[in-house]
This record gives C-alpha cells, structure tokens and sequence, in this order.
C-alpha cells in the first residue's frame, strides 16, 4: 500500500479531501482528522505545533505500519504541519520509505510582514483571505464563521510562532508543487525546499492560482505517483 497523509489548508479539516478518497489505484489517500474541527470539533483546537505532532503521532505511525511507501502532503499552512510530520515520521522510525509533498508554499518559517494574531473577527477574516487567496462561503454565514474560527485562529497562531530551528535537512525525497498562476507564491519560493533535504529534490507546476488543487487535484494526484513509480519499480 501507498499511503499519502494529507494536511489540510488553515482553518480547514479532513473533509477537504474526502473528493480524492477512492479516486488513485495506486495511493491510498488519508486526510489527517485535526483537534477542533469535523469529527474532533469536541476538542480544543492546538495552538502549539509540538504538542500538535506528538498526539497525531500514534495514529500516523500505526498507518504507516501497513505502507510500503508513505506521502506526506500539505498545502499553505498544511505544507508546516506535513513538514514537521515527516521530521517526527523519520526520528521514529528512521527506516520509513516517506516522500515529502508541499504545495502552495515557500519554505517554513517566513515570517508575515503584518501579523494577524488578536485581530478583530472581521479584520481577521478579512486578512486570513488575502494570505491565503482564497475565501470559503462558509465564512459568509455568521453562525458557521463563528464555530470555524477557533481552529483558523489556532492554525495562524502556530503559523506565526513557528521558528526553524536550525535542524538537520532530512534525507527524504521532496516534491515541491505550486499552481502556474500561484501570486502569493512565486516560482523561486519553491527552490528553498531544496535545502530542507539530502535526497532527490524536484518541483513542478499545474495549471491554475493558490488554491489549484481545488480543481486540480487530479492532476496532483497523478503527478504524485509519477514522482513515486521509478522509485516503487527500484525496490521491486
């Protein structure tokens, strides 16, 4: 089994990937379930990125436990979480086959030239879609806004605490996407990618702006087990 671990955009859940579940022959597709939304809305949403990665950590290691290969995707704000995920993946379980995913997002820790953190609801909102190009019409209705912004203000919060923190590079293949007509992250940001790591590095664009897996999921899919098959045919 090929199992690609997804994370999610800030302020969103697993649902933003139940589309692609059932749809690859190749890639079994598991959106991480987060604290505070969706099926975990019971719980506090985590504003602290350790504390975060250690409690998904159980789960994720015992999924991998069935995988031959393991993806580990994130989009936007999602890229910090699959980032530091495949960190702890590795110190674990350091014999893991894992492949990095980013898309939508230069390397983390860039800082945000106006910090959105204890802003008023609308001002918030209003800033939250500019960064992240891209609005749900939930937002528009007040009663949902108001269950969705604990777990979008805790998503900014960890964004803006989060410091490199001088680790090693770690030594799995990265795939750094972005959409060709991407203006929030321009087609350089990618290349620092290519330092987080010792192994192969590649990059590539598909058709559309920030949000292109909206759409292009599809694509992104396919592209993800071209990246893997040479790799997949060499253990065989």
């Amino acid at each position: 089994m090929r199992l690609m671990l997804c994370f999610p955009p800030a302020g969103a859940g697993a649902s933003f990937f139940h589309p692609w579940i059932g749809q690859s022959s190749e890639l079994t597709v598991h959106p991480v379930e987060l604290p505070g939304r969706e099926k975990r809305f019971a719980e506090a949403p985590c504003e602290s990125l350790p504390a975060l990665i250690n409690g998904l950590l159980p789960e994720l290691l015992a999924q991998a436990d069935d995988a031959e290969q393991i993806v580990v995707f994130g989009h936007s704000f999602g890229t910090l979480l699959a980032y530091e995920t495949t960190r702890a993946l590795l110190a674990r379980a350091p014999g893991l086959d894992v492949t990095l995913v980013v898309s939508g997002a230069g390397v983390p820790g860039r800082r945000l030239a106006d910090p959105v953190t204890g802003l008023p609801d609308d001002e918030f909102v209003a800033r939250v879609r500019h960064i992240a190009g891209y609005h749900h019409p939930a937002w528009d209705e007040p009663e949902l806004r108001e269950m969705l912004l604990p777990a979008l203000r805790a998503d900014m919060r960890m964004y803006e605490r989060y410091r490199p923190t001088g680790q090693q590079p770690l030594s799995c293949p990265i795939l750094a996407v972005r959409g060709n007509a991407d203006t929030l992250v321009a087609p350089d940001a990618l290349d620092g990618w290519q330092r987080l790591t010792t192994g192969e590095f590649h990059r590539a664009e598909i058709d559309g702006g920030h949000m292109y897996l909206v759409e292009g999921w599809p694509t992104l899919l396919e592209l993800v087990d071209r990246q893997l098959r040479p790799r997949q045919v060499s253990h065989g």
